[in-house]
């Protein structure tokens, strides 16, 4: 039973956590793959710079004096999410949008957002430095430990409480998400747009609200991921740049321009991760009590080293490009 509470403490914990994050972003890439048709590379600096617009506003709330009785970063996350959206929306009138207007291929959007993500990385870089930062630096992170003796199990089940809040937060997120692009007109209309823009145009749908929106949305769910992924680990300024790739395999795998498609992918690839580097020894570890000598099991049996563990991704990736490129919930072909 030991063996079992740290499988889950390893893998269904940390792997449904980082499915969240990879979902919550594959989302905003998702939708503006499906409504503007390019892949934007710069969603991962959204990402980042929503999770340094979060901190600032917990650092202001710690310098006010406010005490909250979760975690600040939860409690001033609705503040962040709206003033990243603002900056997804000038981020668009800025420099894709004045590329559409000239009918600019999606390769040429493809480029600019590389250009976008390497100017916001190096504009938090001037401002924050290269070092990193900690939503706990002034209040204690919990960590909630359920004993598991009453099971024969000597270690006990660990969680901390920002994991707990990331969980419910996400749950409510896709659901509101759900409902929105499911009963709402606008949402209705992006799902049009989203499957013929041509067709939603000379249908009377407003097609620059859609856009709008669609930044919008994906604004504040990458300022949302960021600022989870922020609570999980540390903040700095590459904090979402290195996991793009899961991101956007997420969203491949899920099937581009599906919603629901990415969520799918997003908890996919972060179990995936997280089975891959895990030690099957410290599971399997009973079997040597019948194994001979010869057969006994090594002291690390992981499928892959942490520091290899994007590769994971990179391979479900390439699979999924080879044998269905429209991906789980069949979206536009990748």
């Amino acid at each position: 039973m030991t063996e079992l509470i740290f499988f889950t403490n390893q893998v269904i914990i940390s792997g449904l956590v980082l499915g969240c994050i990879y979902a919550l972003g594959a989302i905003g890439i998702t939708l503006i793959f499906g409504i503007l048709r390019f892949a934007h590379f710069a969603h991962s600096e959204l990402m980042t710079g929503g999770a340094f617009i979060a901190f600032l506003l917990a650092s202001a709330f710690a310098a006010w004096g406010i005490v909250t009785p979760i975690p600040t970063g939860f409690v001033v996350l609705p503040i962040a999410m709206v003033l990243a959206a603002i900056l997804a929306l000038g981020i668009d009138k800025g420099f894709y949008a004045p590329l559409r207007k000239r009918g600019a291929k999606p390769v040429t959007l493809l480029i600019a957002s590389i250009g976008v993500t390497l100017m916001i990385q190096g504009l938090i870089r001037l401002f924050f430095g290269a070092g990193s930062y900690s939503f706990f630096e002034h209040e204690p992170k919990e960590v909630f430990r359920f004993d598991m003796t009453g099971i024969g199990s000597t270690r006990p089940l660990v969680i901390t409480e920002p994991q707990v809040l990331m969980i419910l937060v996400t749950f409510v997120s896709v659901l509101a998400l759900h409902f929105f692009l499911t009963r709402s007109r606008l949402g209705k209309a992006m799902r049009a747009m989203a499957d013929n823009a041509d067709l939603a145009q000379v249908s009377g749908i407003n097609t620059a609200l859609v856009v709008r929106v669609t930044w919008v949305i994906a604004g504040a769910l990458a300022c949302m991921a960021g600022t989870m992924l922020a609570l999980d680990v540390t903040l700095k300024p590459d904090l979402a740049f290195n996991i793009i790739l899961p991101i956007f395999a997420a969203a491949i795998v899920g099937g581009l321009g599906q919603a629901y498609g990415a969520i799918a992918g997003g908890l996919l690839i972060g179990f995936a991760e997280t089975l891959a580097v895990f030690n099957w020894t410290m599971l399997l570890r009973p079997l040597n009590a019948i194994l001979p000598d010869w057969m006994q099991l090594p002291a690390t049996l992981a499928l892959v080293p942490t520091e290899y563990k994007l590769t994971v991704a990179f391979l479900i990736l390439v699979v999924t490009l080879l044998v269905r490129p429209t991906g789980i919930f069949k979206g536009a072909s990748s």
